[in-house]
């Protein structure tokens, strides 16, 4: 059976990873030169090798990666940050800043969509269709008390843009969660749409971008209520990714 990937050994096979991809190499390549196998290879990438100390120098050094940077900001397993919940409408950067934060605290992503349509077996949009606006808050209200009351270890949460909307769910996560609005204005919050090839806002909507500019205007005073704001239109995804890592193990 195929070992779990590791948190942390996916964060360094994943800077492996991409030095490797940078430099045109494939796997097998970088086996023959290193003189590992390509099963290692691969093991490592994946975040299922537990590599020892010798083995990554070696790849640091035929990579010309410097070891340090291999491992660094890379936090002990199980974080004690307890519960971090992300804010933000569709392409705040929700999904993509919190597993990569995820990963460098060693804890588990959950992404609060995928309970809320695992408890309706259904997707989200056929929740709304089907059974309305209502049904979806309630079961996004149920799925995080759940959740939260649950919580048996540290997690980074990525929540349903709406949940700000609903009193009750928000004084659940602002009790039980150390949150942060990742902040960007309605353009980039499009463009970042569009560009993860996410085109169900513009279906049969010509004014869908103005509509989502509208919802964020009215959900702005309720996110501003978060713990913390991180603004990802100002700071760049890297460096909102600092800034979420300093605010998490900082405070």
């Amino acid at each position: 059976m195929t070992p779990a990937p590791n948190p942390l050994l996916q964060a360094v096979g994943g800077r492996l990873r991409r030095r490797r991809l940078g430099r045109n190499q494939t796997q097998k390549d970088l086996a023959e030169v290193t003189g590992l196998s390509l099963r290692f290879i691969a093991q490592v990438e994946a975040g299922q090798g537990n590599i020892a100390l010798t083995r990554l120098a070696t790849l640091a050094r035929v990579l010309e990666i410097p070891l340090e940077e291999l491992v660094a900001d890379l936090p002990p397993v199980g974080a004690n940050c307890g519960t971090v919940a992300l804010l933000g409408l569709r392409g705040a950067g929700k999904s993509s800043l919190g597993s990569e934060l995820a990963l460098r605290l060693g804890v588990s992503f959950v992404e609060h969509d995928d309970l809320i349509e695992e408890a309706a077996g259904m997707a989200r949009g056929d929740i709304f269709s089907i059974h309305g606006e209502s049904y979806y808050t309630t079961l996004a209200r149920r799925t995080l008390d759940r959740l939260l009351v649950k919580k048996n270890s540290p997690m980074v949460l990525a929540t349903a843009g709406s949940v700000v909307t609903d009193a009750e769910s928000y004084e659940l996560l602002q009790r039980n969660a150390q949150t942060i609005w990742l902040k960007a204005d309605g353009e980039a919050h499009w463009e970042r749409v569009l560009a993860q090839g996410d085109y169900r806002p513009m279906s049969d909507r010509p004014d869908a971008r103005q509509e989502l500019e509208r919802i964020l205007e009215r959900r702005q005073p309720l996110y501003s209520q978060a713990h913390f704001t991180v603004d990802t239109c100002a700071l760049g995804r890297e460096k909102a990714l600092d800034a979420l890592m300093t605010l998490v193990v900082d405070t």
